[in-house]
């Protein structure tokens, strides 16, 4: 019996477009022989659509408003230890299930997507999922906590500071201090985003305020680091879970060894002439990136570091930034639903896109195996000796 799949994608993210192309290449790669492939669609309004349409991706090359039409709203519950799909309106000769989910692979990128709030969603209802959990998911999309995670665990990250965005308006003098103190110029963005939204490089004070706002416009976190110059931009995918985990071939991006990152018009739409529907794949690249074996291994070896110790799974993406004289590598921050789903890294190995999408549905259900065995809930007497005239709190504080 084939697996029922819902890929979930769109969302009210800035990325919600780079979503679509994601998506519509992951459920192409999904092999039909073996899974009834359901697309789950969010709308900017975080509404829920359902329809074969879907699938396509010419159909959101119509306004907004007509890919909705060809479509049905729905919601999901657990029914009978069933996720099941409902629609929204049910018409008089319509079915009150449309149908059933097996396993999630949430597509989304960026805000309520791949920050942990589509994950704790999918937890409510029981489903099995693919990629991070919810924990994971918001490490690794929060740069300034994941910065921190990565600083303990002894992985090598660029000089930086972080502040609110509202703290501008009381320590801007504090701030350009501390800017003053990395030593123009400075990468600033927000904390949260993808894509290279929101992301400049300042060269002095003027262009570093100008540079704050612009972040402040997409976060209430600002981020600061130290250009790395001359730099060389490596990726590195990794697949797997905290019990095993694979890296795969090195890719390097941009391949210009100046100072400058990949807009987010350069990434999605240069670099081929099928850009429009390639995402990350059509950014220009050199897969394997040209390394020695020991600096090769060297960053795999950074990279399954990082995966393990921001608690990710499924398939990510951890970019470095690599120091082109000195050969330094920093880690620069993971992705944990990466364009693409970064296959065109997977490629060179033996893991093709129907291979990699079969590997997260397995990952996705032995997590489930696996939390089925741990307990979560604890018998107790609590409720029967409770008493509404008791001056103490449900854990014994005092009010």
């Amino acid at each position: 019996m084939k697996l029922n799949i819902a890929v979930f994608f769109g969302g009210e993210s800035v990325e919600h477009e780079v979503s679509i192309i994601s998506a519509n290449q992951a459920m192409a790669a999904l092999d039909a022989n073996t899974y009834n492939v359901i697309p789950i669609y969010i709308a900017k309004d975080r509404k829920f659509y359902y329809g074969d349409a879907l699938k396509h991706i010419e159909t959101f090359k119509q306004p907004l408003n007509e890919v909705i039409a060809s479509c049905m709203q729905v919601v999901l519950a657990n029914v009978d230890n069933k996720v099941v799909i409902q629609p929204v309106k049910k018409g008089l000769f319509q079915k009150a299930i449309l149908d059933t989910i097996d396993v999630a692979i949430p597509v989304m990128h960026g805000t309520n997507g791949e920050d942990g709030t589509i994950q704790g969603y999918l937890e409510m209802l029981g489903l099995p999922y693919a990629g991070c959990d919810v924990i994971g998911a918001a490490v690794g999309q929060d740069k300034v906590i994941q910065k921190h995670v990565l600083k303990d665990n002894g992985l090598p990250i660029t000089n930086w500071f972080w502040c609110y965005a509202n703290e501008i308006d009381t320590r801007k003098e504090e701030i350009l201090r501390s800017a003053h103190k990395l030593i123009y110029p400075v990468i600033v963005k927000p904390a949260c985003t993808g894509s290279s939204i929101g992301i400049s490089i300042a060269h002095n004070d003027e262009e570093y305020l100008e540079a704050f706002d612009q972040a402040a416009q997409f976060d209430f976190k600002i981020i600061t680091e130290k250009v790395v110059k001359p730099m060389r931009e490596i990726n590195c995918s990794v697949l797997g879970n905290c019990f095993n985990a694979i890296p795969s071939t090195l890719e390097e991006v941009g391949c210009n060894n100046t100072e400058e990152l990949l807009s987010f018009k350069e990434k999605y739409e240069g670099g081929s002439k099928s850009s429009k529907t390639s995402g990350m794949a059509s950014t220009s690249r050199i897969v394997p990136a040209p390394l020695s074996k020991e600096q090769t291994e060297h960053i795999q070896s950074l990279a399954l570091k990082t995966f393990k110790a921001l608690g990710a799974s499924g398939v990510c993406r951890i970019d470095f930034l690599m120091d082109a004289e000195t050969k330094t590598v920093y880690v620069n921050e993971i992705n944990t639903i990466p364009g693409s789903l970064a296959f065109y890294l997977w490629k060179e190995t033996d893991v093709n896109f129907k291979e990699l999408m079969d590997q997260l549905v397995k990952l996705a259900l032995d997590r489930k195996r696996r939390k089925e065995k741990m307990t979560f809930s604890y018998e107790t007497d609590i409720l029967k000796s409770f008493s509404t005239n008791s001056a103490k709190g449900a854990k014994g504080s005092k009010f």
